[in-house]
């Protein structure tokens, strides 16, 4: 029986130091949680369209997050490969919805290169993509993935939910 005390108190020390070191690094990890709210889309002409993503986020870590990139993609149904959209910039974003009164307003600002996102905060954001497709197959989609880079390499993705 004593055989068996000390290697097992060996492993309980060491299981309380790995879960102490993690529970004191859990503000360290530098991601996006949330989810894809609102999407709109509309045709451009017979081969192109645009699709305007409405998403609300929380920064959990205890460090902020400065955006490198923001991409969004398009999956299609059955298994094709996604299609990435061309992101644009929010002035272009603003004039858009200006000019197709049928989108609605803008609600929210633009998720831009370089924003910096606040530790411990949530926040709404949109992003409005241009899509080499028509707009019957962004409603024939799969879903929609949002996929934001960190400066420091971090990725989050934040999907819209399964239709």
């Amino acid at each position: 029986m004593k055989r068996f005390f000390f290697p097992a108190l060996g492993l309980l020390v060491a299981a309380g130091i790995v879960g102490g070191a993690l529970y004191l690094n859990r503000g360290a990890h530098v991601v996006l949680r949330g989810e894809i709210r609102k999407v709109r889309t509309h045709e451009i002409d017979d081969k192109s369209s645009v699709a305007i993503l409405d998403f609300r986020f929380a920064n959990p870590a205890d460090y902020p997050l400065l955006v490198r990139t923001v991409q969004l993609f398009l999956e299609p149904p059955a298994g094709a490969p996604p299609i990435e959209g061309a992101v644009v910039a929010d002035i272009d974003a603003k004039r858009l919805l200006e000019a197709l009164p049928e989108l609605g307003p803008k609600y929210n600002d633009s998720l831009k290169v370089r924003d910096r996102i606040a530790p411990k905060t949530s926040d709404d954001r949109m992003v409005a993509a241009r899509f080499e497709v028509p707009v019957t197959e962004l409603n024939r989609r799969h879903r929609f993935r949002l996929r934001v880079e960190d400066v420091d390499g971090a990725v989050s993705e934040l999907f819209e939910p399964e239709r």
